[in-house]
């Protein structure tokens, strides 16, 4: 019999330390094993939606047939008083919504951690719109309080909502299943087939285990029951599939996959409209700011060659519509020097000659040739990029005026993603597999940053350790798998995304580790990737010593009584 089947459960390894494998991996390997879709639900996070979604993407260009693949996105939530659910977008509007949700309940705790109740999903309940819901029963018999949950989400999503079936071969599977489908008589919410997916093959089991370990701080022989009791957390091909579920339930799969029509092909980027006054476009305002500004680079008038290169500039930059990225960065610098911080634009941006002189950069095209294609061209079809350095030690006063002015629902900075690297995964699968903090640390020092990402076996007898003992080997074959996984999201030094409407409807925002900043789930390989542009408002040390120098300077010329002397015009005081 033909066996058709989508995953609806699936945790990527963006869900840290939980799930052992990448989205890439997971694409790759539903589609090897002929699946007719797969949901990738890491928890209360969308971080890993867009490596998936190019997985499938790079796929595609190489077997079109993949284009039927259903690609789904959602997110698991564990409520703080209820149960877990799976959240299924169905449209870009119900994506919006579930992101939307996410930042909501990852603003309501610290970082790394979310939090959502029963009371927040019911006064919240617009935010479930085109949204589907899979309940995931404890393994225990429901008691009257799980009942009491299942009826309460088939009342808040008639139509919209499944108990999931999960079952991992374990030795009550058949009690559950039974158990499972009187609970849904009882309530009239019917039953699907997903298997809370943690890996894309079941060889990664002892590297999912290790890192339960590490997320629960503890050696692997002191795990007990905190580790899945096989390895069936997998990817299960559609043979085995069929020998545990009932045909119907992995029907439903396919039912429920059909309904989810969103891609994220389907974002869009809108630049803040605030920039522009009113009653001009974004072309015409730079066209007036650019010329109004430059009198003030040339006071004796404009050379021709630059008024030609500043027409140029302008026509493709109109042509490729990025007149409102310029707008905010040139926003955000007048802000800058209206405070008296000093700063200055650096990078390709410094090749353009609307950016010097719109005050941005500091190499005047008349002094030199410059090569704007290097910036920016229809051919290379890449965003523009300008890095504005601002003094150190108020570079916070020019990144609290952006949340201020856009507000937190609309700004926030990009994530940096931190992996692992060799002395990091050596260090932590040490520890997990019971080496002792002095062993861990001689281990993880053997490891330097030129080895690159291979772990030298060399390097370890060098340190007086046996490549071929079974713990080292363990060990070194763990940490390699574990290298260039995802360990975390901090912010990015100073990468911003400012939308035109709600930030958090494109991406979920989370309190960053510093008080008063928020990250989005993304970085900047992943806002490349969808074609998202950020502004980098970045700090640097010699601008607040040349801040101290111009002071100072003031300070002793005041005093000593010396005369004006002009500064140099590469330094806009305010």
């Amino acid at each position: 019999m033909q066996v058709s089947y989508a995953e609806l459960h699936c945790i990527s390894n963006f869900s840290f330390l939980r799930g052992a494998s990448h989205p890439e991996e997971m694409v790759g390997r539903a589609l090897a094993l002929g699946y007719s879709g797969l949901a990738i639900t890491d928890e209360c996070s969308f971080a890993g939606s867009v490596r998936a979604h190019l997985g499938l993407q790079e796929t595609i260009e190489v077997y079109p047939a993949a284009r039927d693949f259903k690609l789904i996105h959602g997110t698991e939530i564990q409520l703080a008083d209820g149960p877990r659910l799976v959240l299924l977008a169905t449209t870009r509007a119900g994506y919006g919504n579930l992101s939307q949700l996410v930042t909501l309940a990852r603003r309501a705790a610290i970082k790394g951690s979310y939090r959502l109740t029963l009371h927040d999903v019911e006064a919240y309940h617009s935010l479930l719109d085109d949204c589907l819901a899979l309940l995931v029963p404890p393994l225990h018999a429901p008691d009257q309080n799980d009942l009491k949950h299942v009826r309460w989400l088939a009342q808040l999503l008639p139509g919209r909502s499944w108990i999931a079936c999960e079952l991992a071969r374990g030795p009550d599977d058949t009690a559950h299943l039974s158990t499972l489908q009187a609970l849904a008589r009882q309530t009239g919410l019917p039953l699907v087939a997903s298997g809370d997916v943690h890996m894309h093959m079941r060889r990664r089991k002892r590297l999912q285990d290790a890192l339960t370990a590490v997320r629960h701080k503890l050696p692997l022989a002191q795990c007990g029951t905190r580790l899945f009791p096989n390895a069936e957390r997998y990817l299960r091909p559609l043979y085995r599939l069929a020998r545990i579920y009932p045909p119907e339930l992995l029907a439903e799969t396919l039912a429920i996959a059909e309904r989810c029509r969103f891609s994220l092909d389907e974002l869009r980027y809108e630049y803040p409209e605030e920039v522009v006054p009113a009653g001009e476009t974004p072309a015409t305002y730079l066209r007036r700011a650019t010329y109004e500004q430059a009198v003030r680079r040339y006071p004796q008038g404009m050379p021709e060659s630059v008024r030609a290169l500043v027409e140029y500039e302008l026509k493709l930059i109109e042509d490729l519509q990025y007149e409102p990225y310029f707008l905010t960065v040139y926003d955000i610098v007048r802000f800058a020097r209206s405070q008296k911080i000093l700063c200055q634009g650096r990078g390709s941006a410094a090749n353009s000659a609307v950016c010097y002189c719109l005050g941005i950069t500091e190499v005047d095209p008349a002094r030199m040739e410059v090569l704007f294609e290097r910036f920016i061209s229809k051919e290379r079809n890449e965003p523009p990029d300008i890095d504005v350095d601002f003094e150190h030690q108020r570079r916070e006063e020019v990144m609290q005026y952006i949340y201020n002015k856009y507000g937190r629902h609309r700004a926030a900075l990009t994530a940096a993603l931190h992996t692992y690297r060799p002395r990091g995964a050596m260090r932590d699968i040490g520890k997990a597999l019971g080496l002792s903090l002095d062993q861990v640390d001689k281990l993880a020092k053997t490891m330097a940053w030129w080895d690159g990402r291979k772990i030298q076996p060399e390097r370890l007898l060098e340190a007086g350790f046996d490549p071929d003992n079974p713990v080292i080997a363990q060990v070194v074959e763990l940490a390699q798998e574990l290298v260039g996984f995802p360990r975390h999201l901090s912010q990015h030094s100073g990468g911003f995304v400012i939308a035109r409407d709600r930030l958090d409807r494109m991406v979920p925002i989370e309190n960053a580790a510093m008080d008063d900043r928020t990250v989005i789930q993304w970085d900047k390989d992943d806002l490349d990737a969808l074609g998202l542009l950020k502004i980098d408002v970045l700090a640097i040390g010699m601008l607040s010593c040349i801040r101290r120098a111009l002071d100072q300077w003031d300070l002793e010329r005041g005093i000593h009584g010396r005369p004006c002397v002009t500064r140099s015009p590469t330094i806009w005081r305010g």
